[in-house]
């Protein structure tokens, strides 16, 4: 016990001397967070912005439901103009009962969305028109909390993300670092287990973890960014250590076959930062190609942010830990017997 506690100090102090792993650990990660929040806060707050020729109850209509920003002008071609350069998606001319559109091509989707939103109230017209009910009536209704905002959907990735990147480059690093000072050999030969030293690590990455998980959650909680955590949120603590051994293991093997500590860098951002993308980190995986979702699944990090997104924003319960849980125990398990097999204590 008396080697554990001190070997866990020793390397808490190592990893809070070393300005480099602290600011890849905490900053970097950061970084993205509060880059991403902020760019995205407003997503969808604004309306689409179309140029308007003419007048008309379809105009009025458009106007009052405001779901459109209509702009006036005067004469058709300066409103054609306009989308030709690329400043309005659509112009709508009004020609008394006859309504046109002209639209660019280059935005597709807020063409589209344009396009839409005009048929469909041209379409409600006309049926009012005819004097007749309607055959068929539709109702939308969000799923989720009207107060959902993207930086939700944007913290649970990248405190993963943030995890694995402390995890696997603070072992790999670790255990580079010390086979070539010879730590590894000096440990070896006095009386402590290698379950002791292991563990000893485990415990500071655990530790880190959960300080990144507060960190990253009150900064995206500030009004600024607006985060609103639903649910069991605190089930987040056993993927954040299930996560942090699982990435740690990974670490382990990265830095049994590096020989420098540049080499176990390079090797651990081979691997964790197109993880990262591939997992849904950045963008929603679920707009990716079929064949890139199902490759997503093998990799670690892909269970991680789903069962993180999970208890985090979408309030889900405990039910909810089982799959990602049993991944992460089982790649665990898998990558740290390769690990164990491969480890060397010097050079």
């Amino acid at each position: 016990m008396n080697a554990f506690k001190t070997l866990s100090v020793a390397m808490l102090k190592g990893f809070l001397r070393d300005k480099v792993t602290l600011f890849f650990t905490f900053l970097f990660p950061l970084m993205f967070l509060v880059i991403f929040g902020l760019i995205l806060r407003d997503v969808g707050a604004d309306k689409t912005r179309i140029a308007v020729v003419g007048d008309g109850p379809i105009v009025s209509a458009l106007r009052d439901s405001g779901a459109l920003e209509l702009e006036p002008y005067n004469d058709e071609s300066s409103a054609v103009q306009k989308v030709k350069d690329g400043d309005l998606p659509a112009a709508l001319i009004v020609r008394g009962q006859q309504l046109d559109v002209r639209f660019a091509q280059s935005d597709q989707v807020k063409s589209a969305t344009v396009l839409g939103i005009i048929n469909g109230f041209v379409d409600k017209a006309n049926l009012a028109a005819t004097g007749q009910p309607p055959t068929f009536t539709f109702a939308a209704e969000k799923v989720e909390d009207a107060s959902l905002k993207p930086i939700q959907y944007l913290t649970p990735g990248i405190l993963s993300w943030g995890v694995a990147v402390s995890a696997v480059f603070g072992s790999a690093l670790t255990l580079v670092s010390w086979r070539r000072k010879q730590v590894l050999r000096r440990i070896r030969l006095a009386p402590v287990s290698t379950g002791s030293v292991l563990s000893s690590r485990i415990l500071v990455s655990a530790g880190v973890a959960l300080v990144q998980g507060v960190t990253f959650i009150g900064i995206a909680s500030l009004p600024v960014f607006g985060l609103k955590l639903s649910g069991q949120w605190w089930l987040a603590i056993p993927l954040l250590l299930l996560g942090t051994v699982a990435f740690f293991a990974l670490g382990m093997l990265v830095g049994a076959f590096a020989k420098t500590e540049e080499a176990a860098s390079a090797a651990a951002n081979i691997v964790v930062l197109p993880m990262a993308f591939l997992s849904g980190t950045f963008f929603p995986v679920d707009q990716a190609p079929a064949w890139l979702q199902t490759v997503s699944k093998i990799f670690p990090l892909r269970h991680m942010n789903d069962g993180m997104l999970d208890v985090l924003v979408r309030g889900k319960g405990i039910e909810a830990l089982a799959m990602p849980a049993a991944i992460l125990v089982g790649f665990s398990l898998v990558v740290g017997f390769v690990a164990s097999r491969v480890f060397k204590w010097e050079e």
